[in-house]
């Protein structure tokens, strides 16, 4: 009981949050302004700043783990060839194929991630780590299936450039390469711009997740049924099933466990499908699969947690 415990005290708050974000944008406190630019706030500002004051603090270099770095990058390149290889196999409508991969392979990681492993152990631990050893992968290889995957009229190398463009001044790549020469040279930041910083990075999490919730489209998002489930299976219990043992064997425990669960099993990202719409993806497919794996991982995330502390993998 008390392991079960210990894992509601770790998904229960944050799914409770994006409930409650959900429902404040019933009652009309989100319209779809206001949501929007909530998003452009917590991405461009409060979790760049969360990070770059996780890695400033010295966590990323004293936990630096080079076979942990290479785990991710490497689960991740494999992960995604093999949810492009299965897509191209099955579904019959290749327009799908890009959306469908996207879905499979690439997790919310920025905003779940920190969430979880604060909520856990009280610092974002691996997670800064996981997150430049697989975001630039994720949005390399999201340009590639799109491209390669979108009809032959609206192939553009110009729309290919300008998102590689993007994954070069993603914030949050930035805010992470920002701190990363204050945890390298031991630069301790001033009181008065410490304290400031720890003011916008508190607000990150809470408004992330409040921003998933009200996003949510609920049973109207729910379309293309059969793909939807197919990658959200994949997502949500493929993937974990398969490399969270293989952390285990690798030695993986406690912070970097949780990373790799967050890694591998967390929900789609909403980055998929702002990029599948941009590139003209099959966006309803990748708004389906985020909103489905979302609600199930509330469950999924739950048991792989309760799993993982009786094993002692945390």
């Amino acid at each position: 009981m008390s392991n079960l415990i210990f894992c509601l005290q770790a998904t229960v708050p944050i799914f409770a949050v994006i409930l409650l974000g959900y429902l404040l944008r019933r009652r009309g406190f989100f319209p779809g302004e206001t949501a929007a630019a909530i998003d452009r706030l917590v991405f461009k500002v409060l979790l760049p700043v969360l990070l770059f004051r996780d890695i400033a603090a010295g966590r990323i270099t004293e936990q630096f783990n080079l076979r942990f770095f290479l785990f991710c990058a490497g689960a991740t390149t494999v992960c995604f060839f093999a949810s492009w290889l299965f897509a191209a196999k099955t579904l019959p409508d290749k327009h799908m194929v890009g959306a469908f991969t996207q879905g499979a392979f690439r997790s919310s990681q920025a905003v779940l991630g920190v969430a979880f492993v604060q909520n856990l152990y009280g610092e974002a631990g691996f997670v800064p780590l996981m997150i430049v050893a697989t975001v630039p992968l994720y949005n390399i290889y999201s340009v590639l299936v799109l491209s390669v995957t979108a009809p032959r009229e609206t192939q553009s190398h110009g729309v290919v450039s300008r998102t590689l463009g993007n994954i070069i001044t993603n914030p949050i790549i930035l805010g992470i390469l920002a701190g990363l020469p204050f945890s390298l040279l031991g630069i301790e930041l001033p009181t008065i711009a410490a304290r400031t910083i720890d003011s916008l990075a508190v607000c990150g999490t809470p408004l992330a997740l409040l921003s998933i919730g009200a996003g949510f489209e609920g049973a109207k998002a729910i379309q293309k049924l059969k793909p939807t489930c197919m990658a959200t299976l994949i997502k949500l219990i493929v993937m974990p099933a398969v490399f969270l043992p293989l952390g285990w064997m690798l030695g993986f425990r406690g912070q970097a466990a949780v990373a790799l669960l967050i890694l591998f099993g967390a929900p789609s990202t909403v980055s998929g499908y702002i990029m599948a719409k941009n590139m003209d993806g099959d966006y309803r497919l990748s708004s389906s699969i985020i909103v489905l794996s979302t609600a199930l991982s509330a469950f999924t995330l739950t048991l792989a947690l309760y799993l993982m502390r009786v094993t002692g993998m945390i």
